[in-house]
């Protein structure tokens, strides 16, 4: 081959506008991104791009963004299929009267599976293309991301009170093996260790989960600061925060996962920053559960590693990205009372490489960029609600909604094409979901 021959790819994607998110802030204009197999080999100018690659495909998007599929970095996915069950409730009414009751008249395989198929569908046609799962019956989660071809960190459920995933805290940690094992090496498919809450969960847990997420190699994603009844509670019962309990334990490292995180001192700020810990700030689940608000760009300003997600849609009641990492922007500028807090690209950045950097896969996704996995969503900008547009960050963080999401690809592989799901039967979808509705309805 000569040296001004075109190299032979799979697909060129040529877009109006693609944001990297690394470099931070920086909009390109007509740029493609070329896709070899799974991953980016360049990002590029369209017109150096067309002369350098000769692709099998080539995606014309004149009207779009072009951004990194969208991180969920806290889900409870199976629990879709709880959808509007118990709404305007308290946290623990919500979950000690309503959730824990229906959930444990119907968890098994097939409602994990089912709700979670629903997931992948919906957040598809969001542009989110990796999930950070939280439930029962991993095993049964994890098969079937990896039959949808779907990326996600699959939680390794830990809790101190027999379910129908297991009956003792041995159980536990045993099924937590085999499904590690069951998922290593795969492409898509990795784990971590999900201890419900300090609440939940007792030292000695604590203890062999950080043992094993250290020998494993995995993150520790829990629950934690999530309200202020949760604190007092603690505090009573040992003296101490939950937060400086897993101080104590030899937790808070840069392995953590501290999802919702409400109710934070300057002190466990900074604790958090040294340490390397990751915030996953849930904004609309806290909103409606009346949690309390984190602190997002004290965080920020403090160096942590800041990430979003949507919490499960039972307590959401949606897996929208774009209106949660929205929703974080506002509510992040009304609790620092500053208005250029958290602004439009940092937003964007804690929805792609904060959430992925919070699962240990920064160095796969979260941002556009040669070398990394072919994760992207395009979203188009030319509908009426976008116009006009001056700015696109902006645009995409303050105005654009899901349904403007038209094209995905997960690894190179074309999952959402011109808003059409790829290879998933949408009407099979919402038929399983009404059937379980009405199973679960009769309770």
């Amino acid at each position: 081959m000569s040296q001004n021959q075109p190299q032979p790819i799979d697909t060129l994607v040529e877009a109006r506008w693609v944001v990297p998110v690394e470099p931070h802030g920086v909009v390109l204009e007509d740029h493609a991104v070329a896709i070899d197999g799974d991953r980016i080999v360049a990002l590029l100018p369209i017109a150096e791009a067309r002369a350098a690659y000769a692709p099998r495909e080539t995606v014309s998007l004149p009207e779009h963004a072009l951004i990194p599929g969208l991180v969920n970095a806290h889900t409870h996915n199976p629990m879709t299929l709880l959808r509007g069950l118990a709404d305007d409730l308290p946290l623990m009414v919500w979950l000690q009267q309503h959730i824990w009751p229906a959930e444990a008249k119907v968890i098994g395989p097939e409602f994990v599976r089912d709700g979670v198929e629903l997931a992948v569908a919906e957040m598809l046609r969001g542009g989110t293309t990796c999930a950070n799962e939280n439930y029962f019956f991993p095993d049964a989660i994890g098969a079937t991301y990896r039959k949808l071809g779907f990326r996600a960190v699959v939680g390794l459920p830990v809790i101190e009170f027999p379910t129908a995933w297991a009956k003792s805290q041995d159980e536990y940690f045993e099924r937590a093996s085999e499904v590690h094992d069951s998922f290593r090496g795969n492409a898509l498919v990795s784990t971590a260790f999900a201890p419900h809450a300090p609440y939940t969960v007792s030292d000695e847990s604590f203890t062999r989960i950080r043992v094993l997420a250290d020998q494993l190699d995995i993150p520790v994603h829990l629950h934690l600061h999530e309200t202020a009844h949760e604190v007092e509670e603690e505090k009573q019962k040992s003296g101490l925060r939950p937060f400086q309990r897993l101080q104590k334990l030899g937790l808070v490292n840069d392995r953590l996962i501290a999802v919702h995180m409400t109710q934070l001192t300057d002190g466990e700020i900074a604790a958090c920053a040294e340490a390397g810990v990751s915030v996953v700030h849930c904004p609309e689940s806290n909103l409606k559960l009346a949690s309390g608000f984190c602190p997002a760009e004290k965080l920020r300003k403090a160096g942590v590693n800041l990430a979003i997600g949507t919490d499960g849609c039972a307590s959401n009641n949606d897996l929208d990205m774009f209106g949660e990492l929205r929703t974080a922007a506002l509510l992040a500028k009304a609790v620092a009372n500053d208005a250029a807090a958290f602004d439009a690209a940092s937003a964007l950045r804690a929805a792609t490489l904060g959430s992925a950097k919070a699962m240990g896969l920064d160095a796969k996704i979260g941002s556009i960029e040669p070398g990394k996995q072919a994760d992207l969503a395009a979203v188009r900008l030319s509908d009426l609600e976008t116009q006009p547009l001056y700015h696109v960050a902006s645009q995409l963080a303050y105005a654009t909604g899901r349904h403007q999401v038209s094209d995905v690809w997960i690894a190179g592989r074309r999952k959402l094409a011109g808003r059409v799901l790829v290879d998933m039967d949408v009407d099979a979808i919402i038929a399983r979901a009404r059937a379980w509705r009405e199973r679960i309805a009769v309770h």
